[in-house]
């Protein structure tokens, strides 16, 4: 379980593919306090260190995950928002994030407004996900809350420090970012539509 709080930015090393399977090599300030089998989310992907050498670590995902995400994405270089799992008698700052990724979706607009970003995404909304006005959303890993909520896109507004400190200062309009809906709300939907 996350919070949706990242705690730093990790950048990419390397990237090999074998078979289905892509393994992913990071440097990041938190690495040398990781442990082999610790759960980290990578842009809302929460994915199992598998080995640690030389201030780097590798995580691997498997098709599900890839086909899912937008990890295919990723290259050599490209910053990634990293949070380590939360711990049992922490505040819960952001909000309950799994990290398992529901879809992705698009940016479609960034307009800077005075001091701070909004952000507007789009999703295919054919997988029944949805948000709701001051709603929770996971964004590349990110917990934020919903503005100009629409049946297949919603907004964001960021604040400077989350621009500072997360891959949101590198979107463009186009890119391809990981969502993760709120579980509860997830919930109260399957509930409403098995009743009908």
């Amino acid at each position: 379980m996350f919070t949706g709080i990242i705690e730093t930015l990790g950048t990419i090393q390397e990237i090999k593919h074998e078979k289905d399977n892509i393994h992913v090599t990071i440097s990041a300030s938190i690495t040398n306090e990781l442990k082999i089998d610790q759960s980290v989310a990578h842009n809302g992907i929460c994915l199992t260190v598998v080995t640690i050498a030389d201030n780097k670590y590798t995580v691997t995902a498997i098709d599900e995950t890839i086909k899912k995400t937008n990890l295919g994405e990723w290259k050599k270089d490209d910053l990634v928002n990293l949070e380590r799992a939360m711990k049992l008698g922490d505040r819960l700052d952001g909000h309950i994030v799994q990290g398992h990724v529901d879809q992705t979706g698009t940016c479609i607009s960034i307009e800077e407004t005075n001091g701070s970003w909004l952000y507007t995404f789009e999703y295919d909304d054919k997988l029944n996900n949805l948000t709701i006005e001051k709603g929770s959303i996971t964004v590349n890993g990110v917990s934020l809350t919903v503005v100009n909520s629409k049946k297949n896109q919603f907004s964001v507004a960021i604040i400077p420090y989350t621009h500072e400190h997360t891959n949101f200062k590198k979107f463009k309009v186009g890119s391809k970012i990981n969502l993760e809906f709120d579980v509860i709300g997830k919930y109260v939907s399957r509930l409403y539509a098995n009743k009908i």
